[in-house]
Order: C-alpha cells, then structure tokens, then sequence
C-alpha cells in the first residue's frame, strides 16, 4: 500500500532529511586517506543523535551499523570496520535518520583522495543519473518514467545499472511501497501521486551490472570486481514536480 503524506508530515520529513543529509556530508568529509569506515560510522552517529535523531540503520534487519560505508567493488551494504582508506578508493556512504517518527534516506559517493578518470566519470554520471530521474517524477506520470531516464543516461555513458536492488518508498517505515527500480520502461508503473515520498538511488557498475553477497550476508560486490557507486535521495513528489527532503538547505 502506498501511503501519501500530508503537509504537516512532509515538514518532518524534510527536518529528518535534513539531518541524514548532514550526516551524510560528515561522513564524506572524512573520506580521506587514513581514515577507517569504522571511524566515519562513529562520526556519522554521534551527529544523528546530535540532533534528536536516531540512526535508521543500526540494527535495522540485524545491521551492526549507524551507516552503510562501502569501499571501491562494494555496491552497497557495507559494514563499517578498521578497514582503513587509501588514495584513490572510492567510498560509499548510505545514510537514514529516524526523527519524530519519520525516516530519511540517502547516499552518496566520495573520492578518497586523487582517484582514476573512470571513477571520477563513475561518480559523476552515477549522481547525474538520479537528477535525470526525479526530472520526471511529477503528478500523473508513472514510476517507469523515472526507471527508464536514470537507466538510459547510465547506459549512454557505457555504465551498467544494477538490478537486484531498487530504490523504494519512505515514511514511518524506512522501506514502504512501492518498489522504484533503477531500469525499467517507461509509461509503465504506479501513477505518481503528490504526497508520494520514495528513495531513488541509481547503483551504477563500471562492468557488468550482476552482483554478489560476501559470506557477512551484508556486503554486496560487484560480480567481477569493477567500481561500483551510488548516490540517493529521499524525494517528495509535488504539484510542481519533485522535492529533494535530504538536502541541507
């Protein structure tokens, strides 16, 4: 079921969006070489709970931390730990805030460093990606219309999008419905709604778009080890078309 949200929800909403949004920039400003993807979900936390906040993922399924840090072929799901960064990684950073009964939810991807021009082009057309998405998430348009834009420019750019996981609705519970996949036809899908919140979140290989679970069950890799990235917003759909509630400002 689909569940619209009110003005009064959306305002909480975009105060809990705003604070993974902070803690999603904490943690990329600590993307440097030296530096462990234990030490950034540490940071991460402490500034959710900051703001009256409680990390979304912490125990969510059984997860063991307050972000999702995943390094280089890890796609998403990473578990923070003393791996320690080095020139040249790229590191994801998946992050949800839970306030006054409501989630957020949203991720990017950092350059540790001076990194290779694949992965420079890697992360820019990954988030350019989501961008050409929500450009087509407006009243009475379809799900499939989003899906469709974000796999074309991906594929234009000779990336790959991956399959086994999609972006999903968002509210009083971190995963609602419906489904929003990064690939997909357009005309074709739910007919968007004002008052629809959902997480878009392009996952974009450099190789082929399979993928695989490390024995932890959380880690998800890159079935023949290129760079994956990711970049994610939680977006309300609008009269007036698309609304970004993980941005700072």
């Amino acid at each position: 079921m689909i569940i619209l949200k009110n003005k009064a929800e959306l305002v909480i909403m975009r105060d809990a969006g705003k604070i993974a949004a902070l803690a999603r920039e904490v943690g990329g400003e600590m993307a440097k070489p030296g530096v462990t993807t234990g030490a950034i979900d540490t940071k991460i936390r402490q500034t959710i709970m900051s703001h009256g906040a409680t990390p979304s993922f912490l125990g969510y399924g059984g997860f063991p931390g307050s972000a999702c840090v995943s390094v280089n072929e890890q796609v998403i799901h990473g578990i923070p730990s003393d791996r320690v960064l080095k020139e040249g990684d790229i590191v994801k950073i998946d992050v949800g805030a839970f306030y006054k009964g409501f989630h957020s939810d949203c991720a990017a991807t950092f350059a540790v460093g001076k990194v290779s021009s694949e992965a420079e082009k890697l992360i820019s057309v990954t988030k350019e990606s989501f961008f050409k998405g929500i450009a087509k998430a407006v009243p009475d348009a379809r799900l499939g219309d989003i899906s469709a834009a974000v796999q074309a420019y991906v594929e234009e750019n000779g990336f790959s999008v991956v399959r086994e996981y999609v972006g999903h609705g968002v509210g009083r519970d971190l995963h609602e419905d419906p489904s929003l996949p990064n690939f997909g036809t357009a005309g074709r899908g739910v007919r968007l709604r004002s008052g629809m919140t959902l997480a878009l979140e392009p996952m974009v290989n450099a190789g082929v778009y399979d993928v695989k679970v490390l024995s932890d069950k959380w880690t998800v890799v890159t079935a023949d080890g290129k760079l994956s990235a990711h970049y994610e917003n939680t977006f309300a759909v609008t009269d007036n078309g698309a609304v970004i509630l993980t941005a700072l400002a």
